[in-house]
């Protein structure tokens, strides 16, 4: 029997685990009890058809996929392109950046009878993945119906490289059905290679998470954000992504801050919406006076969300209980804290801060994002800690010095501005691949 079909059988025997832990997480996120034949290929709504199908698991890969996605309407505004995702966040920030202009639908569970179903309801021309989503019978699935696969924006830690080094004749045969790989870095291809991807198929493209470009806007409607908050001169530091276990560190620095700038406000942004109403009770054990997004929201089913409220001066966090608002907070605020780095979750993407000019923090794990920490701590743009002690005095410093905050911000923006490029890159690779798949008829 094959590795693959050893995979087959573990994943039937974890359907009804996936399906139970679809439903537990529900519990507090209703979203994950929607929709769930979409996951199966059982829907009473089918996949609609789609001549260019994207995967993109969450919010994060859906922003980086989103200069792709502009890029190709752009070019055929008929062109039917699918967006699938995991989680209902992701789901939500596709809606929100693409409304009715893409179709959206979850990623069906990766067994060949739920693929073939769900394939067969697409029929995709070709399949564009995100990052690391690496799913056997999915991949080869598309392979046997001549789908050409390609990997984008590709990432590949060397924690996640172990991981898959330890079924290296599954990883290899996986590997070997995307018709390329675009990976973000040097490292990130050789890791590829060697977990046995056929070196003439991968490419270092760089990251796509460069393309983004902020909306003409962004500084008209950061200011009036500013305003809400108490205006230019009172100290904002905004922590952004965080993690279970984090914000109780960071709300401990924000009141040592808070001895020394009295006035100084935590803009708190939790990582998963199923965590706002604890982050939020947490805050109150802290007896820190707070004001919370999702209080100013009068219509949450439309985006961008408007207007911003005025806050006490006394209020000492604001929580950002809100989806898709991150990039607009950030660019309101003096400093910018990364989560996930100060707990072993491995950071988040730290150019959002960047791109629009806000000096970065990160904490002492980084490994999903290693290289980009290193650019951005090389350009003079960020700062890595290894503690809350080290993170309390560089807040410190930098709220106390607005021309310092200044000058490093701009390293940041110009940093992002010099290594845009990818978009290009890929698109002239995906052009390549369509054209040696002649039975796919498709030109991106």
């Amino acid at each position: 029997m094959s590795v693959r079909r050893y995979y087959t059988w573990l994943m039937r025997l974890a359907l009804p685990l996936a399906l139970a832990r679809l439903y537990w997480r529900s519990l507090r996120t209703p979203a994950y009890r929607a929709r769930i034949g979409e996951r199966l290929a059982w829907s009473s709504a089918p996949a609609p058809r789609a001549e260019i199908w994207i995967h993109a698991v969450s919010v994060g890969e859906v922003q980086a996929a989103a200069p792709l996605v502009r890029h190709l309407l752009a070019r055929i505004p008929t062109r039917r392109i699918l967006v699938t995702t995991t989680t209902p966040t992701g789901a939500d920030r596709v809606r929100e950046l693409f409304g009715d202009c893409v179709a959206q639908h979850y990623l069906p569970f990766d067994l060949p009878s739920i693929v073939g179903r769900f394939l067969t309801q697409a029929q995709p021309q070709c399949l564009i993945v995100m990052e690391t989503e690496i799913w056997p019978n999915l991949l080869a699935a598309c392979a046997e119906r001549g789908i050409p696969a390609v990997l984008a924006n590709a990432r590949l830690s060397a924690q996640s490289a172990r991981g898959y080094a330890r079924l290296p004749q599954l990883t290899r045969t996986t590997l070997a059905h995307f018709t390329a790989i675009a990976a973000q870095t040097a490292a990130d291809a050789e890791r590829f290679i060697a977990l046995g991807a056929a070196p003439a198929r991968v490419t270092v493209m760089g990251n796509l998470k460069f393309e983004q470009i902020p909306p003409a806007d962004a500084q008209r409607r950061a200011a009036v954000v500013r305003e809400s908050w108490g205006g230019a001169a009172r100290p904002v530091w905004v922590a952004a992504s965080t993690h279970e276990d984090e914000e109780a560190q960071l709300l401990a620095v924000h009141q040592q801050l808070r001895t020394q700038l009295p006035n100084a406000l935590l803009v708190l942004v939790p990582r998963h919406p199923e965590r706002f109403e604890r982050v939020a009770a947490l805050i109150t054990r802290q007896n820190l006076t707070s004001a919370r997004r999702s209080a100013q929201v009068k219509n949450p089913s439309k985006f961008p969300f408007e207007p911003w409220e005025l806050i006490p001066a006394e209020t000492a966090v604001f929580l950002g209980d809100s989806m898709g608002e991150l990039p607009l907070l950030l660019a309101a605020g003096d400093v910018a804290f990364i989560g996930g780095s100060l707990v072993r979750v491995g950071g988040h993407n730290p150019l959002e801060a960047a791109a629009v000019g806000v000096p970065v923090i990160i904490g002492p794990h980084t490994f999903n994002f290693a290289a980009i920490t290193e650019w951005l701590i090389d350009a003079g743009a960020a700062v890595q800690i290894a503690d809350t002690e080290a993170l309390e005095k560089q807040l410190q410093q930098w709220l106390m010095n607005a021309a310092l905050r200044a000058e490093i911000g701009e390293h940041g923006r110009r940093m992002v501005e010099e290594n845009r490029g990818a978009l290009v890159r890929l698109v002239e690779l995906l052009d390549a691949v369509t054209a040696r798949c002649a039975a796919a008829n498709l030109m991106i």
